[in-house]
């Protein structure tokens, strides 16, 4: 059977729930470890999607905010800034059941290429401890900058890319 391609489609006022279930499943882990109560850590997980939704808007005008989309279900989020010289990945999950499917990898590998082909920098901000970083430093991300837990990493156009450009 062959394996279904993700595609992306602009995030709508209607996905807000969703969104936030994916925000939500990226922390799960996280507040296992707490003593919080659930309306506690639903508390916490408001406050914290609506700080990060705020920062992106204020932060990242004109970026692309995208729901994945598997087989006509949403299963994920992929928020990207595109400039000049590079491509900022500024957010890329998946619902916990859709992880380790192959289908981050399969996103990181399109802006990879979009990458290469424009001649741009990829970064994305990672925390030092997140298990994806294993999947972006073997996808050849290497670390070149730090801010508190947040590494930042890029992968840069090729060089035979760079000397095209300046030809």
């Amino acid at each position: 059977m062959p394996v279904l391609a993700p595609t992306l489609r602009t995030i709508l006022a209607e996905d807000r729930d969703f969104l936030f279930r994916v925000y939500a499943g990226t922390r799960a882990e996280e507040l296992a470890l707490t003593d919080w109560d659930e309306t506690q850590k639903q508390a916490f997980l408001v406050q914290q999607f609506e700080a990060q939704d705020h920062h992106y808007q204020t932060n990242y005008p004109g970026a692309r905010l995208d729901v994945v989309v598997l087989g006509g279900e949403p299963v994920g989020r992929l928020y990207v800034a595109r400039w000049r010289a590079e491509i900022r990945i500024m957010d890329i999950a998946l619902l916990p059941e859709h992880r380790n499917r192959g289908i981050g990898g399969g996103l990181l590998r399109d802006l990879l290429e979009e990458a290469a082909a424009t001649n741009r920098r990829l970064t994305i901000h990672v925390e030092r401890y997140n298990p994806a970083l294993r999947l972006y430093r073997r996808l050849g991300f290497e670390p070149v900058g730090e801010t508190g837990v947040y590494l930042l990493l890029a992968v840069d156009p090729p060089p035979n890319r760079q000397a095209d450009s300046i030809r």
